[in-house]
């Protein structure tokens, strides 16, 4: 199949493509909600500064979308670097969104593109490349490694662990370990006898910039990093993010109320099959032995089970209380690919 590639680097082509982007996406090998057009469009609203588009799109002779390279070019130390679109500071899973069946193709025709017509760069640059995925990690590496022989390298990046969710919550405790099926009860017990606890999920609109508030405030309150992270910049990201996430039907933000106050916010994604859980924040002033983020954590767990849902998402990140509460262990990769004769 002879595939016709395109460089588009205008972003009127997250709203032009919004419905053929979503229909490629959901027959890829790998759909995640960082590779919607409405996540890649608000994060390229919030951070496109210093950056140029460089968005590829591959089409069948029919003109069928089949594959999208979302990438962006910019300048470090004198070289010229092309990353994903999203960024490795906000989005847990990045990559190609190609048509199933047809990456090696897809693949080669996009890198064909980069060498050969896309502007002068010296680094390709992938984050985030879900280990889970389809796709096959290993093809794309090999047909880069084909076409940059010398300067491929590819690596495991982050751990990205997973509980795969059993029909009821009784199943789920018992595949954790004795120790902690009894600590996660006994926390539970703990914060329903030692004060009124309500969890609320929010899903109207009408309360959503409140929600949001209360989430960055916990955020910010929950760890020194955490709150040098939440500038005002990524505050006014996750703004957008919620209203864009909610319309589509994609938010899950969790807020546990101890006594009538918030005392833990969970941001999730209600995305497919799982529940992906993306952020979260909780009050420190809360006696430790209450544990808000804990019991949060345990109450959306239940939820997500009660809601069917297949897979409760950790993402990025090995902390040990994903561990703690029985994640299974995946990964995200790094690739990076030196075009040849660029030093």
């Amino acid at each position: 199949m002879a595939l016709q590639v395109q460089l588009r680097s205008d972003a009127t082509v997250f709203d032009e493509l919004a419905a053929e982007w979503s229909a490629l996406l959901r027959r890829s090998a790998v759909d995640s909600v960082f590779l919607t057009p409405q996540w890649q469009q608000v994060w390229w609203r919030h951070f496109s500064a210093g950056r140029d588009l460089t968005l590829l799109l591959a089409r069948d002779p029919a003109g069928t979308l089949q594959g999208i390279a979302p990438l962006y070019a910019f300048a470090q130390a004198g070289q010229r670097i092309l990353q994903f679109v999203g960024g490795v500071d906000v989005s847990d899973y990045l990559d190609f969104i190609v048509a199933r069946g047809q990456e090696e193709e897809l693949y080669r025709a996009f890198l064909n593109y980069l060498l050969n017509r896309a502007p002068s760069w010296d680094l390709l640059d992938l984050h985030d490349l879900p280990g889970h995925s389809p796709t096959r990690f290993g093809l794309l590496c090999q047909v880069c490694r084909e076409c940059c022989p010398e300067g491929t390298l590819a690596e495991p990046e982050y751990a990205a662990p997973y509980i795969p969710l059993p029909g009821d919550w009784e199943a789920y405790l018992a595949t954790l370990d004795k120790k902690q099926r009894h600590e996660v009860r006994r926390k539970l017990r703990r914060a329903q006898e030692e004060a009124e606890l309500r969890m609320s999920r929010q899903q109207d609109p009408a309360g959503l910039e409140e929600a949001v508030a209360t989430f960055v405030r916990l955020h910010r309150a929950s760890h020194p990093e955490k709150e040098a992270f939440m500038t005002a910049e990524m505050e006014a990201f996750f703004h957008d993010v919620a209203r864009v996430t909610l319309a589509a039907g994609w938010l899950s933000l969790y807020t546990l109320s101890l006594d009538g106050r918030p005392a833990a916010s969970t941001w999730c994604f209600d995305y497919g099959n799982d529940l992906l859980v993306y952020n979260s924040g909780y009050d420190p002033a809360w006696r430790p032995e209450l544990s808000p983020g804990i019991v949060l954590m345990s109450l959306c767990i239940q939820d997500a089970i009660a809601r069917g849902k297949a897979r409760f998402d950790l993402m990025r990140g090995g902390e040990t209380y994903k561990y703690r509460f029985g994640a299974a262990d995946g990964a995200v990769y790094h690739l990076q690919v030196r075009r040849p004769g660029s030093g």
